[in-house]
């Protein structure tokens, strides 16, 4: 049985949004998973070396391992939330996240939000993402 395809949502005239979604419509009959923010660690709680971009690809595999463990697939992701520490430094570092962005979500791009922060509750922890998939 096939799933019913989300439809991406853009007023007519707007300019097309680089890097994220302005609307999503999920259809009717899907499962709502709602994914704590993630952040740049691995199964044993370490935070990954390399930075930023290292961190941000971290986090956006572990949003994607519990959007698999629950029966979803990349493109059910509907809505995320990005969390930076340093804006600044995420604008240095944007060409190489979307690499690693390209890497794993493909050409899909959900609604989103980056918000900077004054830190994260994890020492050492430069990004969290959270997330909502439609399954």
């Amino acid at each position: 049985m096939q799933r019913a395809k989300i439809r991406t949502i853009s007023p007519g005239g707007w300019p097309r949004p680089r890097g994220y979604s302005n609307g999503l419509l999920v259809p009717a009959g899907r499962q709502l998973l709602f994914i704590a923010g993630m952040i740049g660690w691995d199964e044993t709680e370490k935070v990954v070396r390399g930075g930023l971009t290292a961190q941000f690809e971290q986090a956006l595999r572990n949003v994607l391992a519990v959007v698999t463990e629950a029966g979803g697939r990349t493109e059910d992701i509907v809505r995320m939330q990005v969390f930076v520490t340093d804006k600044a430094e995420y604008l240095e570092h944007r060409p190489d996240i979307g690499d690693a962005w390209r890497r794993l979500m493909g050409k899909h791009y959900p609604t989103m939000a980056l918000v900077e922060v004054a830190g994260l509750v994890e020492s050492g922890a430069k990004v969290e993402i959270e997330a909502i998939a439609a399954i």
